[in-house]
């Protein structure tokens, strides 16, 4: 496989269970592991007055935290066998995304857990800087679903636009090893100029050339989230991996009124690799 530096964020809540399924894909990957254990900091007041010492308890008892889970991480990756650094980012919101941005670009997966997704905060500046900044793919791993980046069954959410593409290409390597590659369409645009003269048909032809066990599959929402019917879908079919691209409005409405890739990201309890 072509991931060969897997980066794991590692936030303050279930840090080990968090851990536990980046080591999994870093082994069964032998890539090597780099574990940023993050922490948001809480803005010092502003103005004329220094900051308070109830500030500087908080911050330093942030740290200690962080610094304790750094520790740990090192532990584990040095007892499993695997190659692999372990740092501490604390910053406050956009340094974070920063941070992140010049981590992920010298990696080829940012790996977050369901520890890191119940923070929507800490999310964010992860997926703008892992994913938007850095351009690089994010993968989910779920606790209680297994996770792999050498999937037999693959399901490719497709809609004809430049992020599903993106993440297709990704995730072409995957694509050729794994058994079977389901595209699937949800109320596809029938028009010739969005899906061609027959949606998935396209994108069908430009995996087999690859070598790629194709199948395409246009399924109707019935008036239910598309990601839910994704997610079923995968279940349905026994896939081991969604591939999809991150936001297909623009970012600002996708933070407001929400979106796929942003139910994805609260709520998915399956494996998703996405990519921009």
């Amino acid at each position: 496989m072509s991931f060969k530096t897997v980066l794991a964020m590692i936030g303050n809540t279930e840090p080990t269970a968090d851990l536990a399924r980046a080591m999994e894909i870093a082994t069964e990957l032998e890539a090597h592991l780099s574990v940023a254990v993050i922490g948001l900091a809480v803005p010092a007041n502003m103005g004329d007055y220094p900051a308070g010492t109830v500030w500087l308890d908080q911050r330093d008892e942030d740290l200690r935290l962080l610094d304790g889970i750094e520790k740990q991480a090192a532990r584990a990756c040095e007892t499993n066998g695997l190659s692999f650094d372990v740092d501490v980012i604390y910053a406050e919101g956009v340094f974070v995304s920063e941070e992140i941005h010049r981590r992920a670009l010298y990696a080829d997966v940012v790996v977050i857990g369901d520890g890191v997704r119940s923070d929507p905060v800490l999310t964010r500046r992860i997926v703008d800087g892992g994913v938007f900044e850095a351009r690089r793919p994010l993968l989910l791993t779920p606790k209680d679903r297994k996770t792999t980046l050498k999937p037999r069954r693959m399901l490719l959410a497709w809609n004809s636009r430049a992020e599903a593409a993106q993440a297709a290409r990704e995730a072409l390597d995957m694509m050729i090893w794994a058994e079977e590659v389901h595209v699937v369409l949800v109320d596809p645009d029938s028009s010739y100029w969005v899906s061609g003269g027959e949606p998935g048909a396209d994108i069908a032809a430009y995996l087999a050339r690859h070598g790629v066990e194709v199948v395409v599959e246009q399924l109707a929402s019935g008036g239910r989230p598309v990601e839910e019917v994704l997610q079923r879908h995968a279940l349905e079919i026994d896939a081991d991996l969604i591939v999809m691209g991150a936001y297909g409005h623009s970012r600002l409405r996708e933070r407001i009124f929400g979106g796929v890739t942003a139910s994805i990201l609260r709520e998915s309890r399956f494996p998703v690799l996405i990519a921009r």
